[in-house]
């Protein structure tokens, strides 16, 4: 060959993008083969890692926004020693570690699961504030960068304006993306859906913004060299390249920018696949081999990551002796561990509103768990997560020394962003917003559940009590949708998701106790806007009866041989003391109450233990301010629920709970009459 060796590595790729492809029958060939260039230049010449300890806390960061591109990221990992070639020869195959869209693999380089488009470089922005955070706490030296990759569907997709917006607001000069702008999406060309100015609309938002041919690679080497040395600003570097670069048709023909090169097989396409391995200096029978020349060249470049790697090694561990005490502390932060917490130190008055009670613990936390970031979407003052912001103060350019990020109306932004927080390490991601706009969180949440991340979603104004703000506020069916994630298991067999709904001040605070011990999968505290009335002591405290609630579920009040036995979480539970205390006054009913914080921490317990709580045997009716289908699954078949079925309405909230039958008195009713329609039944 006498192409020059960058030229011919970025072929390699290109040559094993393709095959990969072809050879699956199934992905996206074109968008891979135009990034290969940007790819081979930012790993062999830019990109800071350990080879040897792809774990290393302080390594760079690579955030891919496009997952469709993954052959992309497994082409350049290959190169780079982290797969092998079954690896990639089974890309997208059963048992393979090369999926179709990638999946959080940090010892092959993958930082982050992506696919949805948009949320993969808001991971990144999160990442780039979880670094800034740390280095604003532990020195200059905790100075490497992150990098994202977006596409052309990336940026018109909502998010974009979200992570954009706060990354240029922060200055997070840190962040470095690339967009692979080819002009051609998955079934058009870009300019028949959109005429914006990319780079006007990110030099808006406080971006350096620079536009280079993404295949020369001098001009790579410029806009990187660049970046590293910003102190301002995140950089955009608009990087044009051609849709399946390296493409031949079956004549020998170039056959590059085509719009069907972007989701199939390129010999699907008006593109011969052997010509075009031939082109690229691969070899037909063989296609999946690394050339020569290229893997002489990635053995080097291996070889002098690893001392570069060593080098920076040198300098921290000088730092951590000259700094024994930071050192430490920035250890016990990347360990993830908690520090020892005393939840029943923290004083309630009576009557609180779930969400002021989390006011209370968050203000405890913000004097006691130094490596948490608070977030809220523009309503701190009402989802009280301003009891943390007070005891601190919000992220700023060029100021990160504070632990409270404000997002802004920007509910699925600030859940990606969180996600990237939690994916960087050292950092306990907190958001919140109401309950009903967890709508525009879902796509966040659901990837917050498929990588396991421990990030704690604070979900106030609960139910239809919202009152009169109306039912475009009044969360009803939520709920039910939250706890689908509790019946989903994730890869690693656990429930996906733990979602809380206390049921007064002393549950709140073992609910933000389990959220924070559960550090591998997403958590939800679900919290009431108007006050709750402080549930009865059984034993020696409300809060060491409200540790029962660890269990997802415990007996709240418990009389032998229980008449009916009341289910339910949240505010609901003091309802049912109100109608307990009705059906056992004036109708001699024996009544127990079951307060089911979580439903899928219950179905975790032993069946001998959820029994003991909900007898099968017994009479059972729960009571739910959202769908029934929230508790019919524990009552079962012969109970009965009470909830909403239709949107709620604006009027006061006392209104609403008068006019929805959800009094003592009207519960009483309800109960009375399924205890007799079950007489006559039997």
């Amino acid at each position: 060959m006498n192409k020059d060796i960058n030229l011919q590595a970025a072929d390699n790729i290109r040559a094993l993008c393709v095959a990969m492809v072809e050879k699956a029958n199934s992905g996206h060939p074109g968008g891979p083969m135009g990034g290969a260039d940007f790819m081979h230049i930012l790993y062999s010449e830019f990109f800071n890692y350990d080879p040897s300890d792809m774990t290393w806390p302080f390594r760079d960061r690579f955030f891919m926004d496009a997952g469709h591109l993954s052959t992309l990221m497994y082409a350049q990992y290959y190169l780079l020693g982290n797969y092998a070639k079954d690896d990639v020869a089974n890309f997208r195959q059963w048992g393979s570690i090369t999926p179709g869209h990638p999946e959080v693999d940090v010892a092959r380089g993958i930082e982050n699961t992506s696919g949805p488009l948009g949320q993969g470089h808001t991971m990144g922005v999160g990442a780039a504030i979880a670094a800034k955070f740390l280095e604003a706490r532990f020195g200059d030296w905790l100075n490497h960068k992150i990098y994202g990759f977006i596409s052309d569907g990336g940026i018109q997709e909502e998010i974009s304006q979200g992570a954009g917006r706060i990354a240029g607001h922060l200055g997070l000069s840190n962040f470095i993306m690339f967009f692979d702008s080819n002009d051609i999406q998955l079934s058009t060309s870009t300019d028949e859906v959109t005429s914006e100015d990319t780079a006007a609309k990110y030099e808006a938002w406080g971006w350096k913004v620079v536009t280079i041919d993404a295949h020369n690679h001098d001009e790579i080497r410029k806009a990187l060299t660049d970046a590293n040395n910003e102190t301002e600003k995140p950089t955009l570097i608009i990087g044009k390249t051609i849709m399946g670069k390296g493409c031949v048709a079956a004549d020998g023909t170039m056959f590059e920018g085509y719009c069907e090169l972007h989701g199939q097989p390129i010999g699907a396409t008006g593109a011969d696949y052997e010509k075009t391995l031939l082109n690229l200096g691969a070899s037909v029978d063989s296609p999946f081999d690394i050339y020569e020349n290229v893997s002489a060249l990635y053995k080097n470049i291996i070889e002098e990551k690893t001392a570069e790697a060593a080098k920076k090694k040198a300098v921290i561990n000088a730092w951590r002796k000259d700094n024994e005490a930071l050192a430490n502390k920035l250890d016990f932060f990347l360990s993830g561990k908690l520090p020892e917490l005393d939840f029943e130190s923290i004083e309630h008055k009576a009557g609180l509103a779930s969400r002021a009670a989390s006011s209370n613990v968050l203000a405890y936390l913000a004097e006691n768990v130094e490596n948490m970031i608070v977030s809220s979407a523009d309503l701190s003052n009402s989802d009280k997560t301003d009891g943390f912001l007070k005891k601190s103060s919000a992220l700023q350019k060029g100021d990160f020394s504070g632990s409270f990020l404000q997002a802004g109306v920007a509910e699925l932004t600030m859940a990606c962003i969180a996600n990237g927080i939690a994916l960087h390490g050292g950092i306990i991601p907190v958001v919140a917003t109401f309950f009903v706009f967890s709508d525009y969180m879902k796509p966040a949440i659901r990837l917050s559940g498929i990588q396991e991340l421990g990030v704690k979603y604070v979900w106030t104004h609960d139910a239809f009590r919202v009152g009169e703000d109306g039912p475009t506020h009044q969360p009803v069916e939520q709920e039910a949708q939250i706890r689908l994630l509790e019946k989903l298991k994730n890869h690693s067999g656990k429930n996906s998701f733990l979602a809380m709904r206390p049921a007064d001040s002393a549950e709140t605070s073992v609910a933000w106790k389990m959220a924070l011990e559960n550090t591998d999968s997403p958590s939800g505290l679900i919290l009431s806007r108007q006050g709750i009335k402080d549930l009865p002591a059984k034993g020696a405290s409300r809060y060491q009866d409200a540790l029962e609630a660890q269990k997802g579920g415990y007996l709240v009040k418990e009389v032998a041989n229980p008449d009916v036995v009341l289910v339910a979480n949240g505010s609901e539970v003091a309802t049912l003391f109100e109608a307990a205390q009705i059906l056992e006054e004036k109708e001699n009913l024996k009544v127990s109450i079951a307060s089911i914080i979580s439903e899928g921490v219950f179905r975790n317990q032993s069946k001998e233990y959820q029994n003991s709580v909900i007898p099968k045997n017994t009479p059972l009716f729960g009571l739910t301010a959202g769908l029934p289908v929230n508790l019919e699954g524990l009552v079962g078949d012969n109970g009965k629920v009470f909830g909403l079925t239709h949107f709620g309405y604006s009027a006061p909230a006392k209104v609403l709970d008068d006019k929805f039958g959800f009094t003592g008195e009207k519960v009483s009713k309800q109960v009375l009459d399924y205890l007799n329609e079950s007489v006559l039944t039997k």
